[in-house]
């Protein structure tokens, strides 16, 4: 393993703010290879794709790159992504397509780990069809979304289970493999929210069993936006298409308007950046992604692992959840202090972090808000042990304000 926290935090400009950036769930900083990118091509000549002119053909090779880089990340066929503004956006799209046939029978799972952007669509769309929700609960002690659940949710009605690949919020990360399998047994779609794990887990979205996987850019320090991967193109045909123009075919029948061109320029050099994280990843750019985020995993586990420790050492600090596999994020409760008032003490102290004391959602299950909420971090690729260590003391001088 080459991972160098030092030069990667060389990287990002924006580190040199001085503030101890924990807040990477809600998306890491960008690196100045991104914001390079992003500004060059909106200095070059670019025009709409279907041209024979240079600044057209420029718009079409940017989205070709985009198409191989998300390919390249996720382990799928270019002609299999769908490029967009956001995972929400794109996950609303997919979920009035395939539901568009749905009737009173038809069924979709959900889970209660699940971000909304991976829920409200199927629940919109259920609602309209007359069809039934379905919910996978999470382990209130542990925060695990247990897989054997699945073998009672999933029936032949089943048409849909969406689930997440990581929380984001608690870190959980499921047991896909049995999920998908069960519902491959029903002949129900499995689509994945990767949007929390894609920067720390290598991913595979056949060996994931997914038949789409959802990724968003900011989660790695990318532009807003994001794609969708379909495991298997020919899927992309068979659902009704959203596009604009008549007679699209692939990807595009899911796209709606004109791309955002500098960043997708940006979304491809943000992929580059990520195979890049371990100095000594060598080969494709597929190959240096799965040998660099497998480093970034390993340092991050280090890390992570310290940290839960040291929380769950403060008597008054409550780590929520204690899930086997997980990526770099984690909730806590402190004893008697809102966590609205735990971030500003933690703001005060130069470290960035969110509060969460919502109904809905995870902490909704779990009952969160009725102690005041919960205080939420997440690690990145430029964390450091010192800045680990700052967290730890300032969370231990949360007892004072009590």
């Amino acid at each position: 393993m080459a991972f160098d926290v030092a030069a990667i935090r060389g990287q990002f400009p924006a580190l040199g703010d001085g503030w101890i950036h924990l807040d990477a769930p809600a998306g890491m900083q960008v690196p100045e290879q991104v914001a390079t990118a992003v500004s060059t091509a909106l200095r070059a000549p670019v025009s709409g794709p279907g041209g024979v002119f240079p600044a057209s053909q420029r718009a079409e090779a940017i989205v070709d790159a985009a198409r191989r880089a998300v390919a390249d990340l996720v382990g799928c066929d270019p002609a299999g992504v769908v490029l967009g503004p956001n995972p929400a956006v794109l996950l609303q799209r997919l979920a009035e397509a395939m539901g568009s046939g749905w009737v009173i029978a038809d069924e979709v799972i959900v889970s209660r780990l699940d971000h909304q952007q991976n829920i409200a669509p199927w629940l919109g769309v259920a609602q309209r069809a007359g069809a039934t929700v379905r919910w996978a609960e999470i382990d209130i002690e542990t925060c695990e979304l247990p897989a054997w659940q699945y073998e009672s949710l999933i029936s032949h009605r089943t048409k849909v289970v969406a689930v997440t690949a990581a929380s984001g919020v608690v870190g959980t990360r499921p047991d896909l493999s049995k999920i998908t399998t069960l519902a491959h047994d029903a002949n129900a779609l499995v689509v994945v929210d990767a949007s929390s794990s894609a920067p720390f887990v290598p991913m595979d979205i056949r060996a994931m069993g997914a038949d789409v996987v959802a990724v968003s850019a900011t989660a790695w320090g990318g532009p807003t936006v994001g794609a969708l991967a379909f495991a298997d193109p020919s899927l992309l045909e068979r659902l009704p298409a959203c596009s604009l123009g008549p007679n699209q075919s692939g990807p595009a029948r899911m796209e709606l308007g004109q791309h955002a061109y500098p960043l997708l320029a940006g979304l491809v050099a943000s992929i580059d950046y990520l195979a890049g994280l371990d100095d000594a990843a060598s080969g494709s750019r597929r190959e240096r992604l799965q040998t660099s985020i497998g480093s970034a995993k390993s340092y991050q586990a280090g890390m992570l692992g310290k940290l839960i420790s040291e929380l769950r050492g403060l008597l008054h600090v409550t780590v929520i959840g204690d899930a086997m596999r997980r990526i770099p994020a984690l909730a806590f409760t402190a004893a008697d202090v809102k966590a609205s008032r735990a971030i500003v003490h933690l703001a005060d102290r130069g470290i960035c972090a969110f509060a969460d004391d919502g109904p809905s959602g995870v902490f909704g299950a779990l009952g969160v808000a009725e102690v005041g909420g919960a205080v939420r971090i997440g690690l990145a690729h430029y964390t450091t042990s010192a800045e680990v260590d700052a967290l730890v003391e300032a969370v231990a001088a949360l007892s004072s304000l009590t």
